[in-house]
């Protein structure tokens, strides 16, 4: 297996209208592990994720109409928005994206939750489907 391959499901990423009014489902009646809360500013976005074997659940709530998950949640409604593979090698995983053809939504990574860099493929290039690559900031050894 190549180093630029996903290693694994990082996340699912759901849009919401409402973090107050989500979370107690996924904490109280589904049983996930809550592990927070964070504002993403380059997003305008409030995420909370929830632990799920080696994967994660992100809810995402818009901070501001400007949100791309606002107009996500003005045009589709909530529901999934997006899944996350996490790699080793995100630069490099994104040259080879790019060689291979797929467009990017960003070319080079960007600072996301949970202390990621992250990069989305552009959903024409994917079948529809938004993926984000994704890399933790900081590796542990």
């Amino acid at each position: 297996m190549s180093s630029i391959n996903p290693k694994k499901i990082s996340h699912i990423g759901i849009a919401v209208n409402s973090l107050d009014e989500v979370i107690p489902f996924y904490r109280d009646v589904l049983g996930l592990a809550y592990e927070g809360e964070e504002a993403v500013e380059s997003e305008q976005v409030r995420v909370a994720f929830f632990r799920i074997g080696e994967s994660r659940i992100e809810l995402l709530e818009p901070l501001s109409e400007e949100s791309a998950i606002y107009k996500f949640l003005q045009k589709k409604g909530q529901g999934i928005h997006h899944i996350a593979l996490e790699v080793c090698d995100i630069k490099q995983r994104i040259s080879d994206l790019k060689q291979k053809g797929v467009r990017m939504i960003q070319e080079e990574p960007k600072a996301g939750a949970h202390q990621m860099n992250i990069a989305f493929l552009h959903p024409g290039a994917t079948g529809k489907v938004l993926y984000e690559i994704c890399e933790p900031q900081h590796r542990e050894e």
